[in-house]
């Protein structure tokens, strides 16, 4: 999607009636020579939100992540559609998104560091009703990965992230004491993607890590469970159970952490 594309998107959602109170607006911003380009979503009626950072699956800022950014701006948060990929990947189809993931998980400092500039950008938008002492990361797919990458760099300004059926491995594995923010997976039981021994690994290397971290299995869901317009093939579909669950336990969290957030 090209910018001329992403402004026409921006304003089909904003002339859209059962969105009525959000606002959507296009954010751009440039790390190491690189240009991107987000979308943030909020009510401009209501201050004080806490905000999330919704990095999405590997097809990248598109109208399907703009609509679940909405779903979530929604339950009270300002939400911003991180771009990882930069304005010049915008990917049409699986193979295009699958060579820019690739490109992103074989340098893991850079995904980081992107994923980092990003919720820089969201803790900038002090003009959205954005409460900066309330931050979280949410993730789907490789989104969700990108979000455990992020709590992995050791960011201390956000409160929770959450990967929703994101994958669990890493080239390089937190050290005792790296993670300062609290880190939820939801995980389909089913999930072809991520293997046992994945999981495994993933919880010696949170328990190593020193971080406060959970793990959810949730039954009979496979890859993009929470993804409401998953239909491709039977290893990711939508699982509305799930999905409903997997949500619920987010707000838990999120809830959970920004009261701690604000406590003397």
């Amino acid at each position: 999607m090209r910018a001329s594309r992403l402004l026409l998107l921006l304003g089909v959602f904003a002339s859209t009636p059962s969105f009525a109170a959000l606002q959507t607006r296009s954010v751009a911003w440039t790390h190491e020579d690189t240009r991107f380009e987000g979308v943030l979503v909020h009510d401009d009626s209501k201050k004080g939100l806490p905000g999330l950072l919704m990095v999405p699956n590997w097809m990248g800022v598109n109208e399907s992540a703009v609509a679940k950014a909405r779903q979530l701006a929604e339950s009270g948060y300002v939400v911003l559609v991180a771009d990882v990929y930069g304005v010049d990947v915008r990917p049409q189809d699986a193979d295009e998104a699958a060579a820019a993931a690739k490109a992103m998980y074989a340098d893991r400092a850079r995904l980081r560091a992107r994923a980092g500039a990003a919720l820089d950008q969201l803790l900038a938008q002090t003009d959205s009703g954005l409460d900066t002492s309330r931050l979280a990361a949410v993730g789907f797919c490789f989104g969700g990965s990108t979000v455990l990458e992020l709590a992995r760099s050791g960011r201390d300004d956000i409160d929770a992230v959450v990967s929703f059926h994101g994958g669990l491995s890493t080239s390089a594995p937190a050290a005792a004491g790296a993670i300062k923010t609290s880190v939820l997976v939801l995980n389909g039981a089913e999930d072809r993607y991520v293997s046992a021994e994945d999981i495994a690994a993933f919880q010696s290397e949170m328990s190593a890590s020193g971080a406060d971290w959970q793990f959810t299995n949730l039954a009979g869901a496979v890859h993009c469970f929470a993804e409401f317009d998953a239909n491709a093939g039977p290893g990711c579909q939508y699982h509305p159970r799930a999905a409903k669950r997997a949500f619920a336990a987010m707000q838990v969290w999120l809830q959970e952490h920004f009261e701690s957030a604000v406590q003397p």
